[in-house]
Parts: structure tokens; C-alpha cells; sequence
């Protein structure tokens, strides 16, 4: 399915029901579930166990069906977003006009976007197991989170407060206000802040994910 970013389609916004600014579809009840997925080793710091999952949608976990309402695991629920200058990307369906919305704004008031990932199932947060696994998807595996520039704002570990003692894990060195990097004065944090989504560049926790945003923050 592919989400054309010049119009939001009539169907979602007939149908779905408005909370935070987000179009939210219900999920279908009947019907197929298909994703891949894989789990994060931390101690290899690498991903394992790469699987395709099919599935009846009667059978979905209640983890499969995360916690917004029209957003689960299943390709099914996803659609492909088209920005210009950005390639292609997925977001669960429910959110794509407020996606669709926030990004054009930031890009017409100048942010440069070069990337965004949005849904990309696996296993990478949560607690870990006996062999070192994160045992729970992340926001994205749901498509209801955005990493923007990855390459430009990076996910930092002991960071309670971002310095140089911060520890880069994962994405480019973060570097404001160099054109792309995120801050709270960028247009393209108020136009994601405004239609629901936090940022993961303010955790209150020994990480920043500078480059990400979701439902959660997390």
C-alpha cells in the first residue's frame, strides 16, 4: 500500500477516530498477519534469529498487537509514505496523515530531511534473558515511531545528560546545530510534538535517541 503525501486518504479519515491530533483505525478482525522479525543479542550487539511470521490475525498476541489501537506487528497494517527528497518509507497506517502532515510541514519551513525509517519489526528493548536477548518489540516493529537523520543524530548510551561522556551506539555523532541534527527549536520537533509524538532525545533515563520519535518517547 502506498500513502500518497499530497492528499490524506478519504477512507482513513472518514473512518478512523481522532486522539492527539492522530487518525487511529481500528484493527481488522478477520484476515492474514505477515512480518519478519528478529531479536537483539546484547552481548554479540548484534541481531539474531531472523523469521518470517504468518499468521492468522485471530491468533495475534496481545505483544503482536501492541497498544495503539490500529497499529500491530503485520505488514498488513502499514502503508508506504512518500516525502519528497526522503525515500520511502513505512508507518502503521492509522498514523500516516499526522505523519504525512508533520513531516511536509517541517520540510516547507526548512528542515533538511535526508532519511526516515519508520516500521521495522524486531525485538530490541525490554528485559534481557538468560542468553543476553531483549525480549520485547520496539515502537517501531508497531510502525508508530520515526527515526529522522539517523546519521546526523545518534543513540547514546550513559547519557543521562548528553556530554562528552556520552557513549555513541548506534547512528552518526550528534552535532547541533549542524543542518539536520535535531534540537527543540527544529521545526521538525514542533511539527511531530504537535500531532502526539515525544522525543527520544528527551529521556529521562542513561539514554538519547536523538534521532528518534514515538507515541511513548521511547
Amino acid at each position: 500500500m502506498k500513502y500518497a503525501s499530497s492528499s490524506v486518504k478519504t477512507f482513513l479519515l472518514a473512518t478512523a477516530l481522532s486522539l492527539g491530533g492522530s487518525a487511529r483505525v481500528p484493527i481488522a478482525a478477520e484476515g492474514n498477519c505477515t512480518y519478519r522479525t528478529w531479536e537483539w543479542d546484547t552481548r554479540a550487539r548484534k541481531s539474531v534469529g531472523s523469521r518470517e511470521v504468518r499468521k492468522l490475525r485471530r491468533e495475534l498476541t496481545r505483544e503482536e498487537r501492541g497498544e495503539t489501537e490500529g497499529c500491530t506487528v503485520c505488514e498488513e497494517d502499514q502503508i508506504e509514505i512518500g516525502i519528497e527528497g526522503v525515500p520511502p518509507f513505512r508507518v502503521c497506517k492509522a498514523l500516516a496523515p499526522a505523519v504525512t502532515r508533520a513531516l511536509e510541514r517541517a520540510r516547507a519551513a526548512g528542515f533538511p530531511m535526508m532519511s526516515a525509517v519508520g516500521y521495522r519489526v524486531g525485538k530490541s528493548k525490554g528485559p534481557v534473558d538468560a542468553a543476553g536477548i531483549r525480549t520485547e518489540f520496539s515502537n517501531h516493529s508497531y510502525g508508530t515511531a520515526l527515526d529522522i537523520n539517523s546519521d546526523r543524530n545518534g543513540l547514546y548510551d550513559e547519557c543521562a545528560e548528553f556530554g562528552p561522556g556520552c557513549r555513541l551506539i548506534r547512528g552518526g555523532e550528534y552535532r547541533p546545530p549542524s543542518p539536520g541534527a535535531i534540537t527543540r527549536d527544529s521545526s521538525i520537533y514542533s511539527a511531530l510534538v504537535a500531532e502526539g509524538f515525544r522525543w527520544g532525545g528527551e529521556m529521562r533515563a542513561k539514554q538519547k535517541d536523538f534521532m528518534h520519535f514515538s507515541l511513548t518517547g521511547m
